[in-house]
């Protein structure tokens, strides 16, 4: 076998000299720094150069110039000595790097052509690339594109995450649906990262607090990890800049192994604080079921806040003056730390013990610096996703930062009793404690309201309800605390990458490419949504895309799909708010309209491919279930002869960034269904629309701007308000809801059996009744059905005009500037943080 692979693996050229170039920037002085990095920083036997070498090498000899451009920028903020914006986040959800840095460098040419003269094609050694598994969903992959877009403006921020192992998990599809694998993405080792020894900080669990005899307090004994920083450079656009993320990895010291047990042959024992550190970052949200899970999640946000605040602490005293210390007061003017949702909560009262306990500030001026540097930003209503947790086990791990807590409450409480007599009977709901004797928690969204100095929501929809329902207390407080920053995504990963030929097109009839940076420009297509030459061209764009999704499709899933069918498709978190089953069980009713044609009726229908994705939380049996019942119809439908030629279901596994790459080029209808009032925003959304696809969706989160933004023609709406939803639940409630016999019809052919033998009761049921948990159609999919099914016929009509989609998918990308993450950047960086760009010479 070890035979086979040598003479299989192809070996470097020998015309080539190997020369350490980070400077490179014509295809020859590539090339040659490419074989420098093959033959010297190897990592691998020296006769080899296959694909996976060629990766590696690459990789490193871009690495090579964006650590000096990287250097150049640390160089610059420290002379500057601007005020910085710090992003805490528990996932990033970066996608490859390697094309990224490349077109964000202009590189594609050179590095092109290098590749070629060394035997590969530049697309061929991309796809060797793992996706960085950091993180799950769109809060991760919003945090990535605010990277983007800090480094594209020239913003002097960085980003701060963990080092996932194993990240959430890989998912494979079965005969039993769904099943999760460890992430592999570290198994070799990541090109990009670059571990900093000397960045090291230590992280402290359980313990207690020790009183001195001058009355301060200091947090004692305990377990004690070392975090230790890795650093991921991320180059903007057409610019110097290179930001940083860093990423903590969890460790114990060399002391820390007892060599008297080991010896003893009581190993696990000998280990025990090593194990625990590495349980830290092993994967990304451990289930939480157990005592132990949620301890373990705690862990986790805690070790992030610690190690990140005690980094940006040391920065901040790195750059003290010659004439001699900084003054705290000036932390806030010099420093901004965002928290992104409530994960990073535990910043607050860990800012809060550095100032007082490690570096002697009484309260009043620990909480002054505190509350000027910290925001926060809400990232959902739905009770269940805003953590609290239980006091008892914050006591166990955390007992110095539950003092602070309780002080701040305290504090809190009694000025609401000072100034505000009429919310004397809200304090239970307003306070950051819940001291239910049953199940006393520490709500970690009120504390986030209560000590940052801004708050803000990821649409207008969503901020509005915010302000209206969840925190309206806290707003006749503080009127001037919240703010909407509707979200955005990053114009060059999302479209100038991901589909040059609708790119190159784009630049052509605008005659700039400059909208790569300036997104509002797109507007200037409009004019040209019905010129035919234009249309003819973006449906050769679509159709490559479309081809190019077919081929991959077929590769990952076996499915062979029609390329010039409709391509519909949805992926996301597999969630029952986001109502994938809604969108299963219309497509069973298709199916079954279908098989009840006669065959020249068949031959009028629109030929459609249903294509479903995302990840179900590996607990959650609903979803769980959902990804069972798509896999179940796809089997039935795609091996029908007299209906597969008009009707294909595909669920797409693993859904993650580079799969998105291609499914969002190659998409032409994208559904964004979920209950009104439910979706804080939805990014994927944006990605559909600016990639000319349109979009079947409620008016829920930032649906609600795409649609005035691209036109509502050009939108396919239906369902419920949020504001009829409460009123619609009740009325469910009171047993007032009748059904619409398209529903009753899809569900009893699931339950017929025509799909398999597998169970489906437990999901049926979930849509039935009129309350209960589980039950009573919360998500109101039964209320929405028939609304949605009209939308989808009129989806059908729209599609047989050729020339009438074009244009209402040229629009759909003309209408998509607002959604650039420049612009949400641009307005945290003025609104927010008070940070000015500061570009490198």
């Amino acid at each position: 076998m070890a035979n086979a692979n040598r003479k299989a693996a192809t070996s470097l050229p020998e015309k080539i000299s190997a020369k350490a170039n980070p400077e490179a920037d014509d295809a020859t002085e590539i090339a040659g720094n490419i074989v420098y990095h093959a033959k010297y920083s190897p990592h691998f036997s020296p006769l080899k150069f296959g694909p996976e070498q060629a990766l590696y090498a690459t990789a490193e000899s871009l690495r090579d110039r964006l650590i000096q451009l990287w250097n150049e920028t640390y160089v610059h903020f420290n002379k500057v000595d601007p005020k910085q914006t710090y992003y805490l986040s528990m996932e990033y959800l970066q996608g490859r790097a390697l094309t990224n840095a490349i077109g964000n460098l202009n590189l594609q040419g050179p590095y092109a052509d290098a590749l070629r003269t060394l035997g590969y094609e530049l697309e061929e050694i991309a796809e060797q690339e793992k996706d960085a598994a950091l993180g799950n969903g769109g809060l991760g992959r919003l945090a990535s594109c605010f990277l983007d877009s800090m480094a594209t403006l020239n913003l002097p921020a960085w980003g701060y995450g963990l080092r996932y192992r194993h990240g959430l998990f890989k998912q494979i599809i079965t005969k039993k649906g769904q099943e999760e694998i460890p992430e592999d993405w570290l198994e070799k080792f990541s090109p990009w990262e670059i571990v900093r020894h000397d960045v090291v900080f230590p992280v402290r669990f359980f313990g207690k607090v020790q009183v001195n005899p001058d009355g301060s307090r200091k947090w004692v004994d305990g377990d004690v990890v070392q975090a230790l920083a890795y650093d991921v450079p991320i180059p903007g656009y057409g610019t110097k800049n290179t930001i940083s993320l860093r990423l903590w990895e969890a460790k114990a010291r060399a002391e820390d192994l007892d060599l008297f047990q080991f010896n003893e042959g009581e190993y696990e024992l000998a280990a025990q604080l090593h194990s625990r550190a590495q349980q830290i970052c092993t994967v990304l949200y451990p289930g939480d079921a157990t005592e132990n899970g949620k301890l373990l999640r705690l862990k986790q946000q805690f070790f992030l806040c610690s190690a990140s605040l005690q980094d940006i602490i040391s920065r901040f005293h790195e750059r003290s003056t010659t004439e001699g210390s900084r003054k705290w007061s000036e932390f806030p003017s010099k420093v901004a730390v965002q928290m992104n949702d409530t994960h990073p909560t535990l910043a607050i009262p860990e800012l809060m013990r550095l100032l007082m306990d490690d570096n002697g500030l009484g309260w009043d001026e620990a909480w002054d610096v505190t509350s000027k540097t910290v925001a926060y930003t809400n990232h959902t209503v739905l009770p269940e996703a805003l953590e609290k947790w239980s006091q008892s086990l914050m006591w166990k791990l955390l007992p110095r930062h539950m003092e602070i807590i309780e002080e701040i409450d305290k504090r809190f409480v009694q000025t609401i009793r000072d100034t505000r007599v009429d919310l004397e009977d809200k304090i239970s709901s307003l306070s950051i404690l819940d001291n239910n004797p049953q199940k006393p928690v520490v709500r970690m969204a009120n504390l986030c309201v209560v000590s940052s100095h801004t708050v803000n929501g990821v649409a207008q929809l969503h901020s509005d309800i915010l302000k209206a329902e969840l925190f309206a207390d806290y707003v006749s407080i503080w009127p001037n605390k919240f703010q909407n920053k509707t979200n955005g995504i990053t114009p060059r990963r999302w479209l100038r990458f991901c589909s040059p030929e609708l790119s190159d097109i784009i630049t052509k009839w605008l005659k700039t490419d400059k909208w790569i940076t300036d997104l509002d420009l797109l507007t200037g297509l409009r004019q040209f949504a019905d010129n035919e030459e234009l249309q003819s061209e973006w449906a050769s764009a679509k159709t490559a895309n479309k081809k190019r999704l077919a081929q991959y499709i077929e590769r990952v899933t076996g499915v062979s799909i029609d390329p010039t069918s409709l391509f519909d498709i949805q992926v996301k978190r597999i969630h029952e708010y986001k109502r994938q089953l809604m969108n299963i069980l219309g497509v069973v009713y298709r199916f079954k309209k279908l098989k009840e044609m006669k065959p020249e009726e068949r031959k009028k229908t629109v030929p459609r491919t249903v294509m479903i994705g995302g990840k179900a939380f590996a607990t959650y049996t609903n979803a769980k279930r959902i990804v069972k019942l798509v896999n179940d119809v796809g089997d039935v439908v795609n091996s029908d002869p007299e209906v597969n030629e008009y009707l294909k279901v595909v669920f797409v596994p693993n859904y993650n960034v580079t799969v998105a790459e291609m499914l969002i080029p190659g998409s032409e209808l994208s559904q964004h269904i979920s209950t009104a009032g439910m979706e804080a925003s939805g990014t994927s959304n944006m990605k559909f629309a600016l990639n000319g696809c349109l979009i079947i969706g409620t008016l829920d989160g930032a649906n609600v701007e795409i649609r005035e933004e691209v036109g509502e023609e050009n939108f396919f709406l239906f369902g419920a308000t949020a504001d009829q939803v409460p009123r619609l639940r009740k009325e469910r409630e009171d047993g007032l809801f009748k059904p619409d016999p398209r529903f009753e019809e899809a569900k009893q052919f699931v339950k017929s059996g025509v799909f398999g033998s597998y169970d489906y009761g437990p999901l049926l049921d979930s849509l039935e009744g009129n309350t209960g948990f589980g039950r009573g159609d919360y998500f109101l999919v039964g209320y929405d059905f028939p609304s949605y099914m009209d939308a989808q016929a009129k989806v059908d009509e729209a599609y047989k005009d050729r020339k009438g989609w074009l244009k209402m998918s040229i629009l759909s990308t003309a209408g998509s500037g607002k959604f650039s993450s420049d612009r949400t950047i641009a307005q945290y960086a003025k609104e927010i943080w008070n940070i000015e760009a500061c570009p490198v010479p």
